[in-house]
């Protein structure tokens, strides 16, 4: 897996069979930027980062902070040898669970959800993580198609996975 585009173009983030993620495919990476723009100089957070491939291309897309949050020691070492030489951006990484990572809200411009497929608990992650945003941040959240309780703002689907947005407008 490597990076698209930025200042770190072509750089491989490393993955592990075997640890407990699933990375985000190079075709919704690519339509999630080209839909997000210009994300210079923003505060990215990553919730349930697995392979951080998000945050990664953030990060050379511009972002000027990227926090990344992982329950995983496992999956937080491999986080940490793949930031070698970010040396232009702020990265941080939280090995924590993602609910009690969000309580008390922080404040992100952007902020990427992925979490497990069969997540039982989006309907208490959802709010949490909007009211996490600052004005005319956004929220967006990969999962596999379905609806949710507080309407989107956007929903593009991809297959088995589906990017939906929610803006703090």
């Amino acid at each position: 897996m490597q990076i698209h585009a930025g200042q770190y173009k072509g750089r491989r983030i490393k993955t592990v069979k075997n640890l407990p993620y699933r990375p985000t495919t190079s075709i919704v990476r690519k339509s999630l930027f080209d839909i997000l723009h210009n994300i210079s100089g923003k505060t990215v957070l990553d919730l349930y980062a697995g392979s951080g491939v998000i945050g990664f291309e953030a990060a050379s897309r511009g972002a000027k902070e990227v926090t990344f949050v992982e329950s995983s020691l496992r999956v937080n070492s491999l986080l940490k040898i793949n930031s070698t030489g970010f040396d232009k951006v702020n990265l941080f990484f939280v090995k924590q669970d993602v609910l009690r990572f969000l309580d008390p809200p922080g404040s992100y411009d952007i902020i990427f959800a992925d979490p497990p497929y069969n997540y039982e608990l989006l309907d208490e992650l959802i709010p949490k993580v909007i009211s996490s945003l600052r004005s005319s941040g956004v929220f967006i959240l990969e999962s596999s198609p379905r609806e949710f309780s507080i309407p989107p703002t956007r929903v593009k689907d991809y297959g088995d996975s589906q990017l939906t947005f929610w803006e703090n407008n």
